[in-house]
This record gives structure tokens, sequence and C-alpha cells, in this order.
């Protein structure tokens, strides 16, 4: 899909909170950029391809995220499912506001543009048990989909990897 110069580019957050993580512990997952594999829920594979992991500029390879259901990943033949895959370059990590950015820089999943901020954020209440994760996305929009569509899909995303984050950590 060619964009337009009219269409603005789609602005999507969400967030969810955790309650028995403190920001510097899950931050410390996040930093892992070649691994996110671990923790999201519908990725198969993450690995780096170029750089070292968590320095800005390296490239991870990305496999099983798909913005459609499954059916539609299959050929127009009716074949096997077609694997999604992408490759996303970190853009900047900053350890003391928890803050880690990353675009893509190729892919088949259907994003022609996509840039994204993650930021892990001390929770309101008290800071020490709890913390925030903020995903921000801007993408040229996408075609056959609505941005609601894609929040809701970023939104169970997060959901998934915030619980896979949280179990993994030892019982405080």
């Amino acid at each position: 899909m060619e964009k337009k110069d009219s269409e603005p580019k789609w602005e999507a957050k969400v967030s969810t909170r955790l309650e028995k993580a403190s920001a510097d512990q899950i931050f410390c997952l996040f930093k892992d950029f070649f691994g996110l594999h671990k923790w999201f829920p519908s990725l198969s594979t993450s690995y780096g391809i170029h750089g070292e992991n968590g320095e800005v500029g390296c490239i991870r390879y990305c496999t099983g995220f798909s913005l459609r259901p499954p059916e539609s990943d299959r050929t127009s033949t009716g074949e096997a499912p077609v694997s999604v895959w992408s490759k996303e370059r970190l853009m900047g990590i900053n350890p003391i506001e928890r803050i880690l950015s990353y675009e893509i820089v190729d892919s088949n999943i259907g994003f022609n543009s996509y840039f994204s901020t993650v930021r892990i954020v001390p929770d309101e209440v008290d800071g020490l048990n709890g913390c925030v994760i903020e995903w921000c996305i801007t993408v040229d929009p996408v075609e056959g989909m609505r941005l609601e569509d894609l929040i809701n899909k970023y939104d169970a995303g997060l959901q998934g990897m915030a619980k896979n984050m949280e179990d993994a950590l030892p019982p405080s």
C-alpha cells in the first residue's frame, strides 16, 4: 500500500499495571532486546542479527506476531500459513528513565512505517511494589485494519507479556 500524504499516521498507547514487580525489575527484562520471545505471547522466536544486544543500532529478527487472524496468513491456494517476520532496530535506550524505543526496518506483517517507545514507570501509589508499562506506537495506517483493531491487538499482547514477566520474577 502506498501511503497517501493526506493520511495521518496512527498513534496509539496501551498500558498495564503490574502489582508485584518494580519498574527496575521489569526494565531489566525489557532491555534484553533480543529476548522478547521469552515474554511476548504470540512471538515464537526473537534473536539478534546485528550488533550487541541492548546497544543502540542492534537489530533483532522476530517471527510469529501477526496483525491478522491465522487463517488470513494462508496463501491464496489455501496452503500452510505464511511465516510472519520482522526486523527491528533498537533506536534508543535510557536505563535511568526506563525507556526503550525501536523501529521496524523490514517485515511482512503489514506495516509500512512503525516506531514504538516502551516506558516503565513506578506505580504512583507507592513506587516500590508496582509499575506501569506504557507502549506507544506510531505507524502508517494499515491496509484492511482499523486503528481500534490494532490497539486491541497490542493491548492483548501487552497484558500477556506483563503477566509472563511478572510470573517469571522470584517471589518477594
